[in-house]
């Protein structure tokens, strides 16, 4: 649920698509990346620049031209402040100092604790709680989910390309859509499991027809946030709803309340959308850093639930 209400909330209140942007639109910018490749990346110089290029470098995939474009885009970055202008975007990001092979340092970091929050309070959840609860297995399959989707989102906040960013963004409908499934599981499954199933069945449908959609028909940004709001939004409320109606029945209701209503306020830190502080923290960053501890707090939760569970044949009140 952590990696859905973030991106839940986020998608609902952004609706700007990454595309092109002010700095990459300049004259001086393209002029300089057809001027830097046309000299740099053909014959003895790109084999120098291959030559010289650090092998981390060349492993994540930086060629001639990528570098062309990041020099040209200081550049123009430059011609702009020394004009007294804003900074402008470029391809649909602010310009980021680049770390080693990290195009944007402070989010891949984000992301990674992010991942690693949710990977040590998985194996905290797994020690202490039994297989035999109801919910065990559901859980740690959304765990996965999740971990995998904060694998991709290191790699493409480290790396920006065709594939990360599919994946990134696949990754992310995919804990969003198993999220409405864990939520299904554990307000209504328990006692009709043919209902889970079913929502279970649809949820697959769903996710393969999105990404079908995606990368067949049409790479639709403002179709990707709506629908992910859209099942985001449906989630939060079913979520409100259960914590609502337990609120005098569990005494750890107040967890998932307070797990929802945190990721929807620290998701309001993604409209301050202000140029990075020394070229490495952005909003989107302080956004994902803000989030780390919330794993903590959602899987107390989970913790408490499952045991909860396992103790009594009674799960609480259902959400029908």
């Amino acid at each position: 649920m952590t990696r859905l209400m973030f991106l839940a909330a986020a998608v609902f209140l952004l609706s700007a698509p990454a595309s092109a942007s002010q700095g990459d639109k300049e004259p001086v910018y393209r002029d300089c990346v057809k001027q830097c490749v046309r000299t740099n990346c053909t014959g003895a110089r790109l084999r120098g620049f291959q030559s010289a290029q650090p092998p981390y470098m060349a492993l994540t995939g930086w060629t001639c031209r990528d570098d062309c474009r990041y020099q040209c885009m200081w550049t123009t970055v430059g011609l702009y402040q020394a004009e007294g202008y804003s900074v402008p975007q470029f391809h649909g990001k602010w310009p980021f100092a680049r770390f080693l092979c990290f195009e944007e340092p402070a989010s891949a970091l984000a992301s990674l604790l992010n991942g690693l929050a949710c990977l040590l309070m998985l194996l905290r959840y797994r020690s202490a709680v039994p297989r035999q609860s109801p919910m065990y297995h559901t859980i740690t399959a959304f765990s996965l989910i999740s971990l995998n989707a904060w694998f991709w989102s290191t790699v493409f906040h480290t790396r920006d390309t065709y594939l990360t960013e599919k994946m990134d963004y696949f990754c992310a409908s995919a804990v969003i859509l198993y999220s409405i499934y864990l939520c299904c599981v554990r307000t209504l499954g328990l006692r009709r499991p043919a209902i889970s199933s079913m929502v279970g069945v649809l949820l697959i449908l769903a996710f393969t027809s999105h990404v079908s959609y995606l990368t067949f028909i049409s790479f639709d940004y403002g179709y990707n946030m709506a629908a992910n709001a859209t099942i985001g939004m449906i989630n939060l409320f079913w979520w409100l709803c259960w914590c609502w109606l337990n609120r005098r029945i569990l005494p750890y209701w107040w967890k998932c309340g307070m797990v929802v209503l945190l990721l929807h306020g620290l998701a309001l830190l993604e409209l301050l959308d202000f140029p990075p502080l020394f070229w490495v923290l952005d909003a989107h960053a302080v956004w994902h850093l803000s989030t780390v501890p919330v794993h903590f707090l959602f899987y107390s939760f989970l913790i408490d639930d499952s045991l909860h569970l396992l103790n009594t044949e009674k799960p609480g009140v259902k959400l029908d």
